[in-house]
């Protein structure tokens, strides 16, 4: 973590910052491999909840030339998306094609394991794809992720859960179907607050002075209006990794 600011908490979260985009990439991969690392030697698998966006999958490029990753079997570890654009497998807006392109797919995954949300090619509506999601969390036994991973955009919203959307509201499922997205495609699928906050491990992964304003609500525990981020919680611990620039508010 070499350039990092000292770790610090506010409002009960810890918050580190790290200098550039570079070097925040590199450091949520080499945590990433710890966490991992440390789940399998007490249980059988590792469950990670993963997100899109350019930050999530620069995490991949960085994991893909970081040597430590070999101290993982990643045999063992179950992949999931916080939430997923509602379009069809393979199609190069999807978070999950992205994170491969990045360097996912390099990786030695069981593709058994590698949980993908399913599109309109494969299921009937947004609905039914977030009900089959959900019912495929409930199964696997990922009754809490040891680790999620959440970008933020510069309006707060995490996952598919945007501030004031009908969708941040769902509290009797575990994935729901997104309408009428503030930020295209329209249609996407999304975990829950209620199945987030499963997660032993909470990670906001953030960079970008767009980004500062977010940060800082998430981290002071804005109300839903203005911030998802801040509805959200780990079990045992919430981290926000950032750079200079998203911090800049804080």
């Amino acid at each position: 973590m070499t350039g990092a600011n000292d770790l610090s908490q506010v409002h009960d979260v810890d918050v580190v910052v790290h200098p550039g985009t570079q070097e925040l990439s590199d450091a949520i991969a080499a945590r990433l491999v710890t966490a991992i690392a440390d789940a399998l030697a007490t249980q059988d698998v590792a469950h990670v909840s993963l997100t899109g966006g350019s930050l999530g999958s620069a995490i991949w490029a960085s994991m893909a030339a970081l040597p430590a990753r070999a101290a993982v079997d990643w045999s063992r570890v179950e992949l999931w998306w916080g939430d997923e654009r509602y379009l069809p497998a393979g199609d190069k807006d999807r978070n999950d094609v992205q994170n491969d392109a990045a360097g996912l797919a390099a990786l030695p995954l069981d593709p058994a394991k590698v949980h993908r949300v399913l599109g309109p090619d494969a299921s009937e509506s947004a609905e039914a794809s977030a009900t089959a999601y959900g019912e495929l969390v409930r199964a696997s036994g990922a009754g809490a992720f040891d680790v999620t991973i959440l970008g933020v955009g510069p309006d707060g919203h995490v996952a598919s859960l945007f501030p004031g959307h009908p969708a941040q509201q769902s509290t009797d499922a575990i994935a729901v179907a997104v309408h009428d997205s503030p930020k295209p495609p329209p249609d996407r699928v999304s975990l829950t607050f209620e199945a987030l906050r499963r997660s032993r491990e909470v990670w906001f992964v953030v960079a970008g002075a767009d980004k500062a304003k977010a940060v800082a609500n998430g981290v002071a525990g804005a109300g839903p209006a203005y911030s998802s981020a801040a509805q959200v919680k780990g079990e045992q611990r919430t981290l926000w990794l950032i750079d200079a620039e998203a911090a800049a508010n804080l």
